[in-house]
């Protein structure tokens, strides 16, 4: 066979652009396949972001940053003690679903690690809304192991009943937000800010109202106010660290005992702890006893957090200035 130099180069020259064009389309499609890959996850243009959160005030935070531009769902039923949540078929099934993941963080949602891996979703953007904070360690109890181990690993996690620590928290849940759904972020940022101005007028509130009563000392049933006893420099002396139906014989010892250690102006009891002891107790001890909220209960409206807030603030106003 005899061969045509002329018209091997023809058709090679016809051929070398379309083997370049055609390796050009298929970099394209690699980086376009890469990019997608590292992008954050978000719903589908068009498409609400389907956002879980793990309890009440993670919820409050969320849909305060979030407003009507997602749709926002809670695991832990309002009332419900996050310290012994055990995670539903429902809960896995909300999880799956969802675009964005909103806990607490440093320990506090034990029942999240196994319950996002039974969910099995790859594309799940999670956001710990207690990410940078510097935490207290929690309380040593002999008795812990009577009602399981609760120890966080993060230290304390009940940040965010500091007003100033729950900004932060708003700041970081905000922050997450913007990432997971860029096209929102004006909005996401003037809730978040609308939300931190009222945040700040209450630290300010707490800062006034209890200077005066600096180094009040109270006691109470449940670990779970050290930030804002360090805040606005109280002092917690904590019985137990998390709420108990009934309390032991060692619990009562141990609140009389810090009775007679400290100047302590009164009791402070929550819903899910033993009342009528406590009431018992009181009245030996010729204290009051007064009610103090952990905010994991109430209705799902954000502006909940500043009602429930201020009531504690009224409580321990009025506990330190007993005489």
């Amino acid at each position: 066979m005899r061969h045509h130099p002329g018209r091997i180069g023809l058709f090679l020259g016809a051929l070398l652009p379309i083997l370049a064009a055609n390796g050009c389309t298929q970099a394209e499609s690699t980086a376009q396949s890469q990019n997608q890959t590292a992008s954050p996850p978000a719903a589908k243009s068009g498409e609400t972001v389907k956002i879980v959160t793990t309890f009440l005030p993670m919820y409050w935070f969320t849909k305060a940053v979030a407003g009507e531009k997602a749709q926002v769902d809670i695991l832990v039923p309002p009332g419900s003690e996050v310290h012994e949540y055990q995670a539903t078929p429902a809960a896995v099934q909300a999880i799956a679903q969802a675009n964005v993941l909103v806990k607490n963080g440093l320990g506090l949602e034990e029942f999240l690690k196994e319950t996002v891996k039974n969910a099995g979703n790859s594309s799940l953007k999670e956001i710990e809304a207690s990410k940078g904070i510097k935490t207290l360690e929690e309380t040593d109890h002999d008795h812990a192991e009577e009602k399981g181990d609760h120890e966080h690993a993060g230290g304390n996690p009940h940040v965010w009943l500091d007003p100033s620590l729950a900004k932060q928290q708003v700041e970081n849940i905000r922050d997450g937000l913007v990432a997971a759904d860029p096209g929102n972020q004006t909005t996401y940022e003037a809730n978040a800010a609308a939300y931190i101005q009222q945040l700040e007028g209450l630290d300010k509130e707490f800062q006034q109202r209890l200077q005066p009563y600096r180094g009040c000392t109270y006691v109470t049933f449940h670990d779970a106010y050290p930030y804002l006893a360090k805040r606005y420099q109280l002092k917690q002396v904590a019985v137990v660290q998390i709420p108990e139906d009934s309390l032991s014989p060692a619990d009562v010892q141990k609140a009389v005992g810090a009775v007679k250690q400290h100047k302590v102006k009164a009791l402070l009891g929550e819903p899910g702890t033993d009342n009528k002891l406590l009431q018992s107790l009181s009245q030996d001890l010729n204290l009051t006893l007064r009610p103090i909220d952990p905010l994991e209960n109430g209705p799902q409206d954000p502006d909940h957090y500043f009602r429930a807030m201020r009531n504690n603030l009224q409580t321990i106003e009025a506990a330190c200035k007993e005489s």
